[in-house]
């Protein structure tokens, strides 16, 4: 039997496929599954790299920074020269007074107008004037400067005040002692300032401070402490300590030079000083 060509007219078409919409909504989640898990691994990455990030719930807490507290000291008084010497300070009283006692004696009547006795007395006047305050003042300058440095000292140890470990300790350098009187009494008041000045490494120094350190003193009774800086730094003939009243700021003591070392374990540097007769 031969075939037509029209023998296929009558054939149905073929049917579109209906789109599946299970399929399509498992893709789309599988979509939105690996763009969370790229984001998950990007916030964990940062989280990681850098913990304080804004994206981290739970951050770590922050450490506290080490306060250190200061040394108190008075507020800087002026520094007298290292030459310094009393110098008497000019007065009018004693013109007056020759010019008051010895003009009416010192001139008669039956003088001739010539002779004038007034620069005769002012000549003999003006040496008794210039005696009265050297013979003040040069025993009393004398008579202050009564302290010197304990026999043994300085002495170099590490410190041992501050700080809690070895790492901590290292990270000061200063000078300390205690100050003792003519009976060898500690001295517990204030009534001794304590000066270091110089230079120490490129710093230019001036501290201060008073005898009696208050709430008590780790070095003993009557002692002083002043902080010099944060971590030990080696000087030679530099720095110099002086004792001094507080008051007129009349020196007790010579300015006595001492060397500081850069080890830790001569961080610390005692100078006691003893009152002479």
């Amino acid at each position: 039997m031969s075939s037509s060509p029209f023998d296929y007219l009558d054939e149905e078409p073929t049917p579109r496929k209906k789109l599946d919409v299970t399929a399509l909504v498992w893709n789309v989640l599988t979509l939105l599954v690996l763009a969370a898990a790229c984001i998950i691994a990007v916030v964990s990455l940062t989280i990681f790299v850098n913990p304080q990030s804004g994206f981290n719930l739970f951050p770590p807490p922050t450490m506290p920074s080490l306060i250190r507290s200061a040394t108190p000291t008075p507020t800087p008084k002026h520094v007298l020269p290292p030459t310094w010497t009393p110098t008497p300070e000019p007065t009018s009283t004693t013109v007056p007074t020759v010019t008051a006692s010895n003009t009416p004696t010192l001139t008669p009547t039956e003088l001739p107008p010539t002779e004038t006795p007034q620069p005769t007395a002012t000549i003999e006047a003006e040496p008794t004037s210039e005696e009265e305050p050297t013979s003040e003042v040069e025993p009393t300058a004398e008579t202050e400067q009564s302290f010197q440095l304990q026999e043994g000292s300085p002495t170099y140890t590490q410190n041992f005040v501050h700080g809690e470990n070895e790492e901590d300790r290292c990270q000061w350098l200063g000078v300390a002692g205690i100050l003792v009187d003519i009976n060898g009494e500690p001295i517990t008041d204030s009534s001794i300032v304590i000066e270091i000045g110089g230079v120490l490494g490129e710093v230019e120094i001036n501290e201060l401070t008073v005898s009696g350190m208050p709430n008590g003193s780790p070095y003993g009774m009557g002692g002083y402490e002043i902080f010099l800086a944060d971590h030990p730094i080696a000087s030679t003939g530099t720095l110099w300590i002086q004792l001094s009243t507080p008051s007129a700021h009349m020196p007790l003591s010579e300015q006595i030079y001492f060397d500081t070392f850069e080890g830790c374990g001569m961080n610390l540097i005692l100078l006691n000083f003893v009152q002479s007769e």
